[in-house]
Order: C-alpha cells, then structure tokens, then sequence
C-alpha cells in the first residue's frame, strides 16, 4: 500500500531517543486519537507530581481481532500486538518498535479495502 510510506516517515521520530521519542509518541497518540476515536484508547499521567501537563503513559488501539498495545516508562517504549477471539487473547507477540507501526499500518490498510470507514480513518491518519 502506498500509504504505508508516509505513515512510516510520519512516525520516523518514532525511532529516536529522549525527548524526540517522546514527541514522536505524543503525535503517534494525537494522530491515532483523531483517525480512529472508536478504536483507540490513550492513557496519559502528569509529567512532575502536581503537574497539569500530561505526557502519554499507553496507547492501546484495537483492529477488528488485533489489539496494539504500547506503554512508554521512562525511556523504554513496549510495544506489542495481540489476536483476541471473542475476548481471550490466543497470541500476543512483542515487537520493536518500528515494526508495531508498520504492523498497525498494514492491518488499517487491509481493514480500508474492506470498509469505508477504515478508509477515512487512514486519510486521516496519513493526511
């Protein structure tokens, strides 16, 4: 899918250390909450104790029977997908990081050939 570039280059700050992994999260999280609101579901903390500023603690986005599950302590990112059927998880597999995005990509591309929504859902994304 063609797509599946952009979204990588859109994510590349995915791949940094410190504050640039920190931002590129933060946008990941922004862009996943905008294209699929149903679908996706951020945990954020406060940054210092008794800060209102907000730093993103887990993303978790669904995707039919795969859920992509990411959760950022300190500096470390875990990134990983599982199959669900009808509740119960059957597989989960850790991923690097890069892979978990194009994974989610690929898996939003497939759902968009089937369904108009996906579709908009990944111009979104994308766009």
């Amino acid at each position: 899918m063609a797509g599946d570039a952009s979204f990588d280059l859109a994510a590349a700050g995915l791949r940094a250390d410190g504050a640039e992994l920190a931002v590129g999260i933060e946008v990941l999280a922004s862009k996943l909450e905008l294209a699929l609101p149903h679908a996706t579901r951020v945990t954020r903390r406060a940054k210092r104790f008794l800060s209102k500023d907000k730093v993103v603690e887990a993303i978790e986005v669904t995707l039919g029977e795969c859920r992509y599950a990411l959760t950022v302590r300190g500096g470390d990112v875990d990134a990983a997908r599982a199959q669900e059927v009808r509740g119960i998880v059957i597989k989960r597999e850790t991923l690097e990081l890069h892979a978990w995005v194009r994974a989610l990509a690929a898996d939003l591309g497939e759902q968009a050939q089937t369904s108009a929504a996906a579709r908009d859902a990944l111009a979104r994304l994308l766009g």
